[in-house]
């Protein structure tokens, strides 16, 4: 089976609890007003891979304690995001996923046996807020699916963002936080 990705970050601490793994999934029908992660809407835009492959990526990836599934809008794609995130489940990962939509509307409710963390809420620019950990607007809901994650990620984590250079000189910023103030006040530093 093939997914449409947008990006895989290897190994993150800004993208849920602990060291994770990280999949951007490709296509998004919300177009939130405010996204940042416009370059994840369209359909036809990243690249198609096998989810085969991916999971025997992630399951040889050492020194991670989950996987975090967003985007786009990996519920897009039900049936690659629940083959992975069974597999990731059965390997003693854990797993935390992002939606625009609201976990009552989701259609095939056996992918929830297979999150431990699910956040639901499109982004609200009028709503925007970054004291919680990784969602930026208050209407977002975290929804603790099994007993892996409890309330107390709100006191031990904080929204962070972080910068990878990769190899072909390409800047990638991730994590959740003021990008709009972070870009301004890079775009200060280069100027200098």
């Amino acid at each position: 089976m093939k997914v449409r990705v947008h990006k895989i970050l290897k190994n993150t601490k800004v993208e849920g609890p602990g060291t994770r793994y990280c999949i951007w999934f490709q296509g998004c029908s919300r177009h939130c007003k405010g996204c940042w992660a416009k370059a994840t809407w369209a359909h036809e835009g990243g690249e198609e891979l096998e989810t085969e492959t991916i999971l025997e990526e992630i399951l040889t990836t050492k020194g991670i304690e989950g996987v975090t599934f967003l985007g786009g809008e990996p519920f897009e794609q039900p049936q690659a995001l629940k083959f992975l995130a069974r597999g990731v489940k059965e390997a003693g990962l854990s797993v935390l996923c992002f939606t625009g939509g609201k976990i009552e509307d989701i259609k095939d409710r056996e992918i929830l046996n297979y999150i431990d963390l699910l956040i639901d809420g499109e982004y609200r620019e009028e709503e925007q807020d970054f004291s919680r950990p990784w969602v930026g607007s208050r209407n977002q809901r975290y929804h603790f699916l099994t007993d892996r994650y409890d309330e107390k990620i709100f006191t031990d984590y904080k929204n962070k963002i972080e910068i990878n250079i990769q190899k072909n000189g390409l800047i990638f910023i991730n994590g959740m936080g003021d990008f709009e103030k972070f870009t301004q006040n890079l775009d200060m530093l280069t100027k200098h």
